[in-house]
């Protein structure tokens, strides 16, 4: 049987009543990130980070669990992620046939809610605690007002799981994101595990470059689909946001480009902006969440009247 046979034969059904299950993997995925020491000195957005300076960012618990769970969970992703696939997904995202949800930011917050319950293992905190958490760390360190509301909807693309044929199962949705269509670099996690992605023995998509060329910016890439991906789909003709925000939703979750320094050859003059937004970002995306729960009501009409600012129609297209 052919790969993309196999791979359509293998497609997940929609299992994402259970959102703890997803958050598992997305918190894992963190903490292995966080062990990594992925903390990136800001030089855009008035200074580094300082909200973190006191944190402990290798303590955490089951460490040895969690890395077994991610070395799993990127087995498949890695396997998975092919060429066909993201354009398969891609074709469904923009297909005048499918039904796409209208709601707006604050409803969007409320509804990926329902992905957390108590059998989250690292924090009894709600989604939208979650994404306030990284929003007032961005705020308290003075960062501009588009920086924190960008903070405020960061993972809200973990909603294609409720919307059908937009993701197979949780190796689409989260961790951590790199192109397909070219040779995936050696400083990608787990890189050996791409050894199972049939793209590896294609004569193009097997390539250094692949379908790419050097020095014609970061854009040019298809990025391995996720919420990173599917969100900026959704946001970038659907907001104010400037470049650099929009660079952050897609490219959060990018660490062999904006931490180990891959794929910097396919930059082009302008992208150095990109990067370092990205990196800006990074502090508040790995360390702000805590078991120190926000007061919801409290914080939501500062963050409606932002959501106002950069989301003038309200009610978006998902």
């Amino acid at each position: 049987m052919a790969p993309s046979a196999i791979y359509a034969s293998e497609q997940l059904p929609l299992l994402l009543a259970d959102g703890a299950a997803l958050e598992v993997i997305s918190d894992a995925v963190d903490k292995v990130n966080k062990l990594k020491g992925l903390s990136s000195p800001i030089t855009a957005y008035d200074s580094e980070s300082k909200f973190d300076v006191a944190k402990d960012k290798a303590s955490f618990r089951q460490y040895e669990t969690a890395c077994e769970r991610v070395r799993d969970f990127y087995s498949e992703q890695h396997a998975r992620q092919t060429v066909e696939h993201n354009l398969r997904m891609r074709a469904h995202f923009f297909d005048p046939k499918r039904k796409r949800e209208e709601m707006t930011i604050w409803q969007a917050m409320e509804r990926l809610n329902t992905l957390i319950d108590d059998s989250d293992p690292d924090t009894d905190l709600s989604q939208i605690q979650h994404l306030l958490q990284s929003a007032e760390a961005i705020r308290r360190d003075g960062k501009p007002r588009w920086m924190q509301v960008t903070g405020l909807v960061h993972d809200l693309g973990k909603l294609m799981l409720f919307f059908k044929g937009c993701s197979t199962g949780q190796w689409d949705v989260v961790g951590d994101t790199f192109p397909v269509g070219c040779k995936w670099d050696e400083k990608c996690v787990f890189a050996e595990a791409f050894g199972q992605n049939p793209d590896r023995e294609h004569p193009i998509y097997g390539t250094k470059n692949g379908i790419y060329t050097p020095g014609k910016g970061i854009d040019q890439f298809m990025m391995s689909w996720g919420h990173d991906e599917f969100l900026y789909l959704v946001l970038k003709d659907q907001s104010v946001l400037p470049r650099e925000a929009l660079a952050m939703i897609r490219y959060h979750s990018f660490y062999p480009w904006h931490h180990e320094g891959a794929y910097k050859e396919f930059m082009a003059d302008g992208d150095e902006v990109l990067l370092r937004a990205v990196q800006a970002f990074n502090p508040y995306d790995l360390y702000s969440k805590t078991d120190e729960e926000p007061d919801v009501e409290k914080m939501k009409p500062y963050y409606m009247e932002l959501i106002d600012e950069f989301f003038p129609q309200k009610v978006l297209k998902w």
